[in-house]
């Protein structure tokens, strides 16, 4: 009976602070109870389950495919995205509005963004941002190379430096040859002292923004001129690669696929992305859910944003 009466207290006590809305101070002098006793007994409230917590998860968002994804991939954080149609075009859209905000509500001052400057779906982030007025980050720093076919070549430094002027940064181009034509080509572009002064910054970068590729490169990484041949392409995938973070390919269980032609790539390795603090990956769609699955396996990506259709092919 004495344990009836005390969890009958701890009940009055709950409901005055959780439905009546008091204050513990207003409770404790209320109930002639000591304010440290009102605070014991709400988490006895909760110990007792007399006090259950509930979330429910508005319309259009998908906490349980989160949650799925989380688990099966040992994965830190998702963001899965309500899109109507499980097409590219609609996918990368609401990828992008979503990874917009997230990086305008978490960029913390003096943050040093990698970029992965050849995808789409990041593109379409930096479409959506808004300039930033509080929290600046240091520099913008491009993560591949970015020349390449004259008629496209312009795409990743304009999305370099238009990330840069939202979030109030300097930004590092790297303005060489995504894939140089030998492995000799790649050193000597690497002693550029421009080109080092951005690379040297790639073990200083806090925050990575990166796509994830097929091997079947993308319409617009096909057009910049920045990829292997098909023989090429066909020689990866017959080594097991499933996909690619700026060109550095990994198999289906997310082990790295070296090959000579690792050795041509000017941009940032998986090692070094391995160190950077905060990794968020943006991709969707049916050609890269092979890819996407590959990526989340090698260990780097800290947040996936993508859309619902691709999180149930993952999970499933």
């Amino acid at each position: 009976m004495t344990r009836l009466n005390e969890l009958r207290l701890i009940s009055r006590v709950a409901q005055m602070y959780h439905l009546e809305g008091r204050r513990q101070a207003e409770i404790a002098q209320h109930l002639r109870l000591s304010q440290a006793t009102v605070s014991r007994m709400l988490k006895r409230a909760e110990a007792e389950d007399i006090v259950r917590t509930s979330v429910t998860p508005p319309v259009g968002t998908y906490s349980e495919l989160e949650g799925a994804l989380r688990e099966k991939y040992d994965l830190p954080e998702a963001v899965v995205v309500e899109c109507t149609e499980d097409r590219d075009g609609a996918i990368m859209a609401r990828i992008g509005e979503a990874a917009a905000h997230l990086l305008e509500v978490t960029l913390a001052p003096g943050e040093i963004i990698g970029v992965s400057s050849w995808s789409q779906t990041i593109s379409k982030m930096v479409e959506n941002i808004h300039p930033l007025k509080s929290a600046q980050a240091k520099y913008v720093v491009q993560t591949l190379g970015g020349m390449g076919d004259p008629s496209v070549q312009t795409h990743a430094t304009q999305l370099t430096t238009r990330l840069a002027r939202l979030t109030g940064a300097e930004p590092k181009l790297l303005a060489v040859q995504g894939v140089t034509t030998s492995r000799e080509a790649k050193f000597l572009m690497q002693a550029d002292p421009y080109v080092r002064e951005t690379m040297d910054l790639f073990g200083s970068i806090t925050l990575a923004i990166v796509g994830i590729g097929a091997v079947e490169p993308s319409e617009l990484l096909a057009r910049s001129g920045n990829i292997f041949s098909s023989r090429e392409l066909s020689d990866l995938a017959e080594a097991g690669a499933v996909g690619d973070i700026s060109l550095r390919f990994f198999d289906k269980n997310g082990k790295p696929v070296k090959t000579p032609l690792d050795d041509r790539v000017i941009g940032l390795p998986l090692e070094d992305l391995e160190r950077v603090d905060r990794v968020i990956a943006l991709a969707g769609g049916s050609k890269k859910t092979d890819a996407i699955a590959g990526a989340l396996r090698v260990g780097v990506i800290d947040m996936l944003v993508t859309d619902k259709f691709t999180a149930q092919r993952l999970i499933d």
